[in-house]
């Protein structure tokens, strides 16, 4: 399987080609286009009760579509909001997505929740992140580009929850504070992860929350 991502970063594509029998999972409604000897199958990933689970608490679809080459072709693939595509290559690798940043994997690559405890109550993710993990490509998505951040050992650094796409399972985190009480109130910024090394993680340069906040106060009510 050969893809190419296009159109970065602002309104990204993610184009495959699939050789005989080779296989991509995706998000539903991530299909844009696609050649006649793909097949679509749709299912709930890992059985029904992880797909439920997964969409219930994960934040993710209940179902998994399944592309599979009967003859080579091409797949598009594209994210629902405008944005950028990335591609990170695992080989027995865990990371921790946030809802709404899966888009695709190939299919020896795994999903399934983790609970997070308290250092997640009050975040934008809820209780739970989606832990992938396994050998393949996963590709996730983002609202505007995605910045790639290395941590060193012991190294922290700082992330609007808005902002959090994805991070290794070496990466230790929590929720908290911008600062004091009236920082996180009137500042706009609210609560933060604090991410600590050794490890990678990746950012997005949008806020859907951000863009909501400046979106409906400006949205016409049906009295006017």
């Amino acid at each position: 399987m050969n893809y190419e991502i296009l159109y970065q970063p602002s309104y990204a594509l993610l184009k495959l080609n699939l050789e005989r029998s080779e296989q991509v999972n995706a998000e539903a409604g991530a299909l844009v286009s696609k050649s006649s000897g793909i097949n679509l199958e749709t299912e709930a990933k890992g059985g029904l009760l992880s797909g439920l689970k997964r969409s219930v608490l994960g934040g993710e679809s209940f179902f998994i579509n399944k592309f599979i080459a009967d003859s080579p072709g091409e797949l598009t693939l594209a994210p629902p909001l405008p944005g950028d595509i990335h591609a990170i290559d695992l080989e027995n690798d865990v990371l921790f997505v946030q809802s709404g940043s899966f888009m695709a994997a190939t299919p020896d690559i795994n999903m399934d929740t983790k609970w997070g405890g308290s250092k997640t109550f009050f975040s934008r993710e809820g209780l739970f992140l989606l832990k992938v993990e396994g050998s393949g490509s996963l590709f996730t998505s983002s609202f505007g580009a995605i910045h790639p951040v290395t941590l060193e050992e012991g190294e922290k650094y700082i992330v609007d929850t808005g902002h959090m796409v994805a991070f290794d399972e070496s990466v230790d985190y929590r929720v908290t504070k911008v600062g004091g009480l009236k920082s996180t109130l009137f500042s706009g910024e609210g609560l933060v992860v604090e991410l600590t090394g050794p490890g990678r993680a990746w950012i997005q340069s949008r806020s859907e929350d951000a863009f909501l906040s400046w979106l409906i106060p400006r949205i016409p009510s049906s009295g006017k």
